[in-house]
């Protein structure tokens, strides 16, 4: 329990909490984002009404996150003041400026939109309704941009230098465009989408599954399986090419993704770790599973290294990353889930050309729906142990090679530290539990079928009365009160 009084410890673990709980809605506001212009351009475009009532029923899921992340994603960022003051005043000139861009950007985009897109149905010109659409979901992903990019430049710090303890830029733009930017920002950018269509369509199985307006959660099931065909596999090529990316400016965190102790010289086949137990002390793993010579293979396409992979006996204790299993297993988690979410869209793509999705057919799918609901969490998984790969296999280091953690804390006693590490578990426990009370009441009650659809006379799509089907209250909203 030595933990409890060391600052940096905590001030870690703190940041660490929030960091994690708050990323799960902002993966849902950017990727949904870009669900709902999808959706409302299937609308304008066929005037369906059904597309119309997609729209208005996402954008509920999207408020919710919206709300939730907010609220969550302030105080993470107040953390740099309170907790980590001595490396915002070392980097604050550069750093400060980007997280700046993601609030003026980003966010107030977002924000200032957000009223249009969700009460400006029957206020505004579907045209521009439309373009708030656009804007809110640019918005949302601006954040990812500008956080990837802080983020990035934490772990390859380009167009400056460190004066007296302080990041001097020289270059503004080079600064930005580091090394690990451009596919960082785009690994994120597929990920947050990937998550978010596993979402929809795990909520649509669950529609499906209940004999609940099949014909309407078929459209949006097959709509997220329609832009999953592109995502899943691209996702996985740039998940790739971001490995390449620390096996040329990481490669102590490399070997801590790999468990590799011990150096494997370039010219010769490397067997790759599938499964092993790492142990810090003895600088070995107590046992493993290997799988000759597919090192090469994964990290240049060939069986022999060009470039050596460095064993974590590299570099002093001090200087490489500790939480050697934690890294390894992360890693392994999170590659494993963006195979296993390929693959259920491979399965479902083929199920979809044998006929298997008609609207006679779809509900006997049912350990396939299944599969669609017991995968809707799984991308949040993906991204935590993606964000921890990225951030505990950076350590020693806050700024790679620049500035050590232990310098980075502020000087406060563990005792505040520890206090407001336990007040944001209990109010993000609370949050956590709302945001999931809340979200199911919108579940459970599904699309509102009694809106009026703008610019026309049409007050209800044709619903489907198949057995077991649900029909909407058609009571006015203040009876169903």
């Amino acid at each position: 329990m030595d933990f409890l009084s060391d600052t940096v410890v905590l001030s870690r673990m703190q940041f660490a909490l929030t960091a994690c709980i708050h990323m799960l809605w902002p993966t849902l506001t950017t990727g949904v984002g870009i669900y709902l212009v999808i959706i409302e351009g299937l609308w304008l475009k066929t005037k369906n009404p059904d597309y119309y009532y997609h729209a208005r029923f996402w954008a509920k899921l999207y408020a919710l996150n919206f709300g939730v992340g907010v609220a969550t994603g302030i105080p993470m960022e107040f953390q740099f003041g309170t907790n980590w003051a001595p490396f915002s005043e070392a980097v604050g000139n550069f750093f400060g400026s980007v997280i700046g861009f993601e609030a003026s950007w980003a966010f107030m985009l977002e924000a200032a939109f957000l009223g249009i897109m969700l009460f400006g149905w029957e206020r505004v010109n579907p045209a521009i309704h439309y373009l708030s659409t656009i804007l809110v979901a640019i918005g949302a992903n601006l954040s990812t941009l500008w956080i990837l990019t802080a983020n990035s430049w934490m772990q390859t710090p380009a167009g400056g230098e460190m004066v007296n303890g302080k990041f001097v830029v020289h270059d503004y733009f080079q600064a930005i465009a580091n090394p690990f930017m451009a596919k960082s920002v785009l690994h994120m950018f597929l990920a947050t989408l990937e998550t978010s269509l596993f979402v929809i369509g795990g909520i649509s199985a669950w529609y499906i599954l209940k004999n609940r307006n099949i014909a309407f959660f078929s459209k949006s099931f097959k709509i997220a399986l329609a832009v999953a065909i592109a995502v899943a596999p691209l996702q996985i090529y740039v998940g790739h090419l971001s490995a390449e990316q620390v096996y040329h400016y990481q490669p102590a965190k490399l070997a801590a993704m790999e468990a590799q102790w011990n150096t494997l010289p370039a010219g010769q086949p490397a067997n790759w770790s599938l499964l092993a137990l790492p142990n810090n002390k003895a600088e070995k793993n107590d046992w493993e599973i290997v799988i000759p010579k597919a090192l090469g293979y994964i990290l240049e396409f060939k069986e022999k290294l060009s470039e050596p992979v460095l064993g974590l006996k590299e570099w002093k204790p001090q200087d490489r990353p500790r939480l050697v299993g934690l890294i390894y297993y992360s890693f392994r988690t999170m590659v494993g889930i963006g195979f296993l979410l390929a693959g259920l869209m491979f399965g479902s793509i083929l199920y979809w050309l044998l006929g298997k999705f008609s609207q006679e057919k779809i509900t006997e799918q049912r350990w396939l729906m299944r599969a669609w609901m017991f995968a809707a969490p799984l991308g949040f998984i993906a991204i935590d142990t993606g964000w921890i790969v990225r951030c505990v296999g950076r350590q020693p280091w806050t700024l790679y090679e620049q500035i050590r953690t232990v310098d980075s804390a502020s000087h406060i006693p563990a005792s505040n530290v520890l206090v407001s590490l336990t007040g944001f578990t209990v109010t993000y426990i609370l949050l956590v539990i709302a945001y999931l009370y809340f979200g199911s009441r919108i579940i459970r009650r599904g699309p509102r079928f009694d809106l009026a659809v703008p610019g026309t006379e049409i007050t209800k799509p044709a619903i489907d009365t198949t057995p077991g089907e649900f029909v909407p209250d058609e009571r006015p909203v203040e009876a169903q009160q």
